[in-house]
């Protein structure tokens, strides 16, 4: 595995599931895979779970992580090519990127979209110079358009508590006081359509996603009808679409609460974290029993150790 992207660069879901299930059953099983490696964590936004899930995952594989926090612990890095370079930027990927890249054996890269310029953002400009110069393998930590660590745990998450062959689950949309990027919900939406699951998207006109992640998921503008009969509810907020980058609906009533919940088939609820508490959810439907949001984040650290062993295994054929 070169890069880590995309559901297709982890190959059959069942064989990554069933590998995902033994990593979690016995994480340090593979440490001698890692054993004199080097992962290079570079984070151009900050982060939680996927700064320590990511650590965690190196170490249960014996690798030594090293995190580059870019602008506070580096130089000021230019991104964009043929810019005159005579502001606050002293050194350019072009040359950062090969220079970390002979430090280490994976890069791990996290690079929000800036939501101004949709092709500088949907053409993963940051994150495709680093596969083009460092000459190791790269695993996008978030990138403008992705968030493949996440859907990964997600989709473990759901196989983990289905009860049902083929269970309903509903990306809805929900409400934020800012403009959030559209990795997670575009990450999300691919993955499950992937799976072996009844994918439905609900979201308010002129947030519709990009069809090649929603693929043949039912896109449905009324939430209720979305949610009746659902197995899992992900709520997420995601900036608009149509008006790049922009808020443009601030409607309270997307707000997942106990009468959304109450329309399902007694579903769980999942978001990715950090959660804005009685925006995008209630206090009551976060703090249930039927909340997935911490088992799901514990499984970042399996869908990340399980893309990091392939890698390894790849560096040693």
């Amino acid at each position: 595995m070169k890069s880590f992207f995309h559901v297709q660069d982890i190959g059959p879901l069942d064989a990554a599931l069933r590998e995902a299930l033994e990593v979690k059953a016995n994480p340090l099983a593979w440490k001698h895979l890692g054993e004199n490696r080097t992962i290079i964590l570079v984070f151009f936004n900050s982060s939680l779970r996927t700064r320590l899930s990511s650590q965690k995952a190196a170490l249960n594989l014996g690798m030594d992580p090293i995190v580059l926090n870019v602008n506070g612990d580096s130089w000021k890095l230019e991104t964009g090519m043929g810019v005159v370079m005579d502001g606050d930027k002293s050194e350019h990927l072009r040359e950062a990127i090969p220079v970390i890249g002979s430090y280490c054996d994976i890069i791990g890269v996290r690079s929000f979209a800036g939501l101004k310029d949709k092709e500088f953002d949907y053409n993963e400009t940051i994150l495709r110079q680093f596969i083009e110069y460092s000459g190791k393998p790269v695993i996008s930590l978030e990138s403008a358009t992705v968030h493949p660590c996440q859907a990964f745990a997600d989709l473990i998450t759901i196989e983990e508590y289905r009860k049902k062959r083929r269970p309903k689950v509903v990306l809805s949309w929900a409400p934020h006081p800012g403009c959030l990027p559209q990795a997670v919900p575009n990450s999300f939406a691919e993955w499950m359509d992937a799976a072996d699951v009844e994918l439905v998207v609900t979201q308010p006109e002129g947030y519709e996603l990009d069809p090649r992640f929603t693929g043949g998921a039912r896109i449905e503008y009324d939430q209720m009808k979305a949610l009746e009969g659902a197995d899992f509810v992900y709520a997420k907020n995601w900036s608009a679409t149509k008006e790049y980058g922009r808020n443009i609906c601030h409607d309270r009533s997307w707000t997942i609460d106990k009468a959304h919940m109450d329309v399902t088939e007694n579903a769980y609820f999942m978001h990715c974290l950090p959660v804005r508490r009685n925006v995008i959810v209630t206090d009551e439907v976060i703090d249930s029993p039927r909340s997935l949001v911490i088992p799901e984040a514990a499984n970042r650290v399996v869908s990340a150790q399980v893309v990091m062993k392939r890698m390894l295994e790849d560096l040693v054929k």
